[in-house]
Order: C-alpha cells, then structure tokens, then sequence
C-alpha cells in the first residue's frame, strides 16, 4: 500500500531508534490535529515514497501533504489544492519542486522522473505525484532527497519493492539524506561486489596506521613463506573481528581500538629493535627462527578488525546483502595490502641483494620511525581524542 510506515525494526538501517521516538511524538500530533486542519498549525510533517522495481522497470509514487505543497507554492488556503482542477494546474509546479530536490541513480546514472498528473487524496490531506524512472530495475539504485527543507523536523518515509514484495524501509531527514539499495538480483549482487570490494583497497591504502603496521611487519624481511604466513595471521585476525562486529556480534568501543591499533604499531617497531639491534649474524639468525611476527599479525590483526569494521559499519551494510558486502570488503583489504606488502618486499629484499650493512641500518632507522608514530598516535588517541 502506498504510503506504508515502516517499522522500527526495517528502518534500523538508517536509524530506528529516531524513528521510535519521532513516532511517538507526529503521532500525538496527529490526534491533536484531526478536528481541525489550520494553516496555523503544522500538521505532522510526513511525506511517504515508494519506489518499485520490477519487470516494467523503476517507477515510484510520492505522497506529500497539501500543507508543505502550499507552504512551497504559495498558496494561502492548502486545502484548495485538493479540488482536482486546482491538484492538476499546481501539480506541474510542484513536481518540477520536488525533482530538484530529489536525486536518483540508477547504476551509477542519473536517471529523471517522467511524472504522470497529480491526484488528490482528499480523506488524507495529500497529494499523490507518480513517476516512472527507468526500463529496467537497476542492480544498485541510489537516492538522495531533501524533500520540504523549510520544515528542519521533516521526514520522508521510504519503502523499496522489488517485484511486488516490500524488502526495505528508512527515513530520510536533514541529518539523512542518502539511501543506497541493492537489488537481490545477479547485477545488484555484483554492484555489492563491486562496491565493497572497491571501498577496501581504498580504506587500506588511505590508512597510515594499518600501512605502517604493515610496514613494521615486512622490515625484518624473510623468506617468502615467511612473508606469507605473516600475511595469513594477519589476514585471518582481522576476519574474525570485522565479521563479528559488522554483523553485531561484538563491539568494541572506538575510544579502545584507536589507541590499541596505535600501541600495536608500536608494539611491532620496537620488537623488530630487539631482534636486529646490535647482533650478530648468527644471532639474528637465531632469534630469526623464534620469529614472533606471524603471532603479533594474527594477534593485532584482531585489533585492526575492529577498525575496518567502524569503516565499513559507516558505509550501510545492504540488509539483503551482509555477507556479500562483508566478504567483498575483506576482498578489497587484502587486495590493498597485496598492493602494499608486494612491492614492497621486493624492494626490501633487493636491498638486502645489493648492501647488507645499509639494509640493517634501514631497518633501525624504520623500526625507530615505526615505534615512535605508534607512540605519538597512542598518546594522541589516548589524551586527546577527537
């Protein structure tokens, strides 16, 4: 049905608790309106859209109160627009309103309403503006309104259908106004794909803490099994926490994660000291073979976890789509410290190749600028949080 609430538990997407409390409070203001209807007093500011994608493509329906439509037009009495004849001269002006405020995608395009004639529905005060979007239902569709930005208290209620069945609610407000919905079909999974996998690579390469801890790791060098199995801890402790806590099993506050990740750092730089730091060859030899790297990877790469986790929590998890979304976002983070750890291991190797006495040297003076980022980061992220 057109103009369906959702409920708090669908809407949890974007933010049910808001909208439990909003509820509560329009629909107080509802009852207290219904004897009358006043330009005076607001009544409870709703709009509702639906948006259906099926065989016949995209199309939508939006309803808006005849309050805001007037308040935007300027019209003086609202309940005028409710007389047919009034409902289709206004409708053209307020459908050209409300595109301009209203942005869709589809796969990545723009795509323009083409509206159908308004109509009135008198018994709920409002005004019904229909439109088709495309010829066909997008894998990924995208949406960004702002609907009646005179009223800060606004709210647009939002129901997605794909092939006749209702699969996701939010609100849209001033304080959110973008929705993204991926379609259960093959192209929305590969947009998901796509998308997440892209948003990883970015997250890790835009990361100094996570690429220096990468760094501290790979300074040392070793064989390239070695590398591997410091690659591997790593990789399966950050899987482990950034599943658990992106699908809500476990949280751990940003106010703890932030500093720890910065201590590991530090953790690793000095450890990498204590281990090439005035021995001699058979010794580093020796302590070579106790290596501890692959235990710290694995063991703070459970640290790391949570930080992608907050990354990726920040961006909406698709409710149809959590672990392609989850498994597609860890995708994208190894390819990004593939990117990293690659290269440069062939260029710490090679150095070693070519002078040995300067490769020790850049591992002092890389473990030193290691330890002491991680430190400064701890006591920043420690004492003065932003």
């Amino acid at each position: 049905m057109s103009g369906t609430r959702p409920s708090g538990l669908a809407a949890a997407s974007l933010r049910s608790s808001a909208y439990d409390t909003h509820w509560v409070a329009w629909l107080l203001g509802v009852v207290l309106l219904t004897g009358s209807h006043s330009t005076v007093a607001h009544p409870a500011p709703f709009s509702y859209l639906d948006l259906k994608m099926d065989d016949a493509g995209l199309h939508g329906s939006l309803v808006v109160h005849d309050f805001d439509a007037a308040h935007e037009l300027g019209v003086p009495d609202p309940q005028s627009l409710l007389e047919p004849a009034v409902t289709r001269a206004a409708g053209a002006r307020l459908e050209r309103l409300l595109e301009s405020r209203m942005q869709i995608s589809a796969d990545g395009q723009a795509v323009t309403p083409r509206w159908l004639p308004a109509v009135a529905i008198a018994e709920r005060q409002s005004i019904r503006l229909e439109f088709t979007l495309a010829a066909r239902a997008p894998g990924e569709l995208r949406l960004t309104a702002w609907l009646f930005p005179y009223d800060s208290m606004h709210e647009s209620f939002i129901n997605l259908y794909e092939r006749g069945r209702l699969v996701q609610q939010a609100i849209i407000d001033a304080q959110h106004r973008t929705l993204t919905f991926y379609s259960h079909s093959l192209p929305g999974r590969w947009a998901v794909v796509r998308t997440f996998v892209a948003a990883g690579v970015h997250h890790i390469l835009i990361g100094p803490d996570h690429l220096l801890f990468l760094l501290g790791l790979l300074l040392l060098g070793g064989s390239p099994w070695r590398l591997v199995k410091i690659a591997t801890a790593f990789t399966i402790g950050h899987s482990i926490t950034l599943s658990l806590a992106a699908l809500d099993l476990l949280r751990v506050a940003p106010r703890i994660i932030e500093p720890a990740i910065a201590l590991s750092i530090t953790v690793v730089g000095i450890d990498n000291l204590l281990v090439s730091g005035g021995k001699s060859a058979g010794q580093r030899a020796a302590a070579a073979a106790r290596d501890l790297r692959p235990w710290l990877a694995g063991g703070f790469g459970l640290v790391h976890g949570f930080g992608f986790a907050s990354v990726l929590l920040e961006l909406g998890l698709p409710a149809g789509a959590l672990g392609w979304s989850l498994a597609a976002f860890n995708v994208g983070v190894e390819i990004g410290q593939l990117l990293v750890i690659v290269p440069l291991a062939m260029f710490l190797a090679g150095l070693r190749r070519w002078d040995g006495r300067l490769a020790d040297r850049g591992v002092v003076a890389g473990s030193i600028t290691v330890a002491a980022a991680g430190a400064i980061w701890f006591v920043q992220r420690t004492c003065f949080p932003p």
